[in-house]
């Protein structure tokens, strides 16, 4: 593990090891870092819109095409703890490397495929290298950056990064499609290779951890994680009665309790459960899930709205989330200036209210809506209240860890963070899917009966009408849905997370433990 401690980052003496960080080179390795997470979390919005492109030049079947993002999702959120404890093992710069090395091939391949099981191969070799790598960069800025104001903004940077990537995925994906769709993936190679090269020469390495690698509990989490995300993104293309839904979350749901008694019982656990256990790390986890579960259906729902029913482009549909992408930033630096004078629960707490408002705000569009009355004033207090929420969550959820257990702490909030969204996605799915059948159903009963029948052209504009109409019903009821799970978060967060900000000042990790 690092030997740098704050006194030693503000008066450096004699020569650097392997296991320093020069302080002057806390900006690059933040960099380093931050390009990373950015690299691994755009990569999950950056495909979506060259689906269709995909579709068309490597022959997928309809069915098979959903994979390309399926498949990613399995293996990042399946391998995610197993992850972060490798790199609490064995090293967190050297699985760091070697995640992104892995990501950064598999880009590569993914880019000049040709048929779709060289695709589908090569994004979920893409899913494991974003497992390894992303647990590691949040462990690593915890024991790179010392405790208080220069830890503080490293996670501001880092939760900004990790809020606005997709987003920003959205924008590149549009950009890039207009161009090539392998492009998509081609544009991993040169961050890949220089994120690499420069973390071997400026991240600090952690030392090999005590104990040994708990294959049952990897095996069970694995299996565990990867059937109920297969399960969750199942039921949101389906239903949660569907019988393959059914089954997958039972499984997955068993496996997990499995994985759970397993862990209090080996000597050296996977996931420790004095992790999750602790109350401050645990409401941080529980809010991260739930507040990403409400999340999704901005991304989701309005990527459709305004392609469909603003007419926007790919690319402009992508622009249209920029002021998300730059109210995220803002409100992550506003967040991480804000937690060494006011305690975490009243940022977050205020960051869900502002979250909820603007969540509320979209329940009320309309087929008429225009996008800078209607949307924009909503995502900026939106981004800005989800800033706020981050940073101080992603402090809390690290904080008091012991320095052995920083990578798979940081792999159960990246944990929960993709559980949550993918939950989300599959609930607020659902609920979007019975009201516009609802709509649909109320407003063809008012069609007017009997008459001359309509022309090709009136039923055309009735049917779009009807379609629009049911669509923005049917998105404002998950909206709605949406916004109480973030209220629900910045209520638990007030009540549960009593962590004072004196205390995110100081290290806090707990004594060593040796199982």
């Amino acid at each position: 593990m690092s030997s740098t401690t704050a006194r030693q980052v503000d008066e450096p003496t004699g020569e650097f090891t392997s296991h320093d960080t020069p302080p002057k080179r806390l900006g690059l390795a933040l960099f380093v870092i931050c390009a990373a997470q950015l690299m691994i979390v755009l990569d999950g919005t950056i495909v979506n819109i060259a689906l269709p492109h995909i579709e068309t030049d490597l022959g997928f079947s309809q069915a098979n095409l959903q994979w390309v993002v399926t498949i990613y999702t399995l293996a990042f959120g399946g391998v995610l703890l197993l992850g972060g404890r490798l790199g609490d093992l064995y090293g967190r710069r050297r699985m760091f490397v070697w995640g992104i090395a892995l990501f950064t091939i598999a880009s590569l391949v993914a880019g000049i495929a040709q048929n779709e099981t060289m695709m589908l191969a090569a994004r979920a070799v893409q899913g494991l290298g974003g497992a390894l790598a992303a647990p590691n960069a949040l462990a690593l800025i915890t024991t790179t950056f010392p405790a208080g104001k220069e830890r503080n903004r490293a996670m501001g940077v880092f939760a900004a990064m990790s809020g606005a990537g997709a987003a920003i995925g959205l924008i590149l994906g549009g950009a890039l499609t207009e161009i090539d769709w392998r492009w998509n993936f081609f544009i991993n190679l040169p961050i890949g290779i220089v994120v690499a090269f420069l973390a071997q020469r400026i991240l600090t390495e952690s030392e090999d951890g005590r104990g040994s690698l708990d294959v049952p509990g990897a095996i069970t989490s694995i299996a565990g994680l990867s059937s109920l995300v297969y399960g969750l993104t199942h039921a949101a293309s389906t239903s949660w009665g569907d019988a393959t839904t059914v089954t997958y979350l039972a499984i997955g749901v068993a496996l997990l309790v499995a994985f759970v008694v397993i862990e209090t019982r080996v000597a050296h656990p996977l996931l420790p459960m004095r992790i999750p256990g602790d109350r401050t790390r645990g409401t941080s986890y529980f809010v991260m899930l739930i507040v990403g579960a409400g999340m999704f259906a901005m991304f989701y729902f309005l990527g459709i709205y305004i392609q469909t029913i603003l007419g926007y482009s790919p690319l402009k549909t992508g622009l249209a989330f920029l002021p998300f992408s730059v109210g995220i930033v803002v409100a992550a630096q506003v967040a991480s200036f804000l937690i060494s004078k006011v305690d975490p629960r009243w940022i977050s707490g205020a960051g869900a209210g502002f979250a909820t408002l603007g969540m509320w705000g979209f329940t009320h569009l309309t087929p008429q809506s225009t996008y800078a009355s209607g949307l924009l004033p909503w995502i900026v207090v939106l981004a800005f209240g989800l800033g706020l929420i981050f940073v101080p969550l992603t402090l809390t959820a690290v904080h008091g860890v012991a320095h052995e257990d920083s990578s798979v702490a940081s792999a159960v909030l990246n944990t929960m963070q993709q559980v949550g969204g993918t939950l989300g996605l599959a609930t607020l799915s659902t609920i979007f899917v019975n009201n516009l059948n609802s709509r649909v159903a109320e407003l063809t009963a008012k069609l007017p009966q009997g008459g001359p029948a309509p022309t090709k052209e009136q039923l055309a504009a009735t049917q779009q009408m009807i379609a629009h109409e049911a669509f923005t019903y049917g998105a404002s009821r998950a909206y709605l849905v949406a916004a109480i799970m973030i209220a629900v978060g910045g209520v638990v967060t007030l009540v549960a997370l009593h962590v004072r900000h004196q205390e995110l000042a100081t290290d806090g990790a707990a004594p060593a433990h040796m199982g």
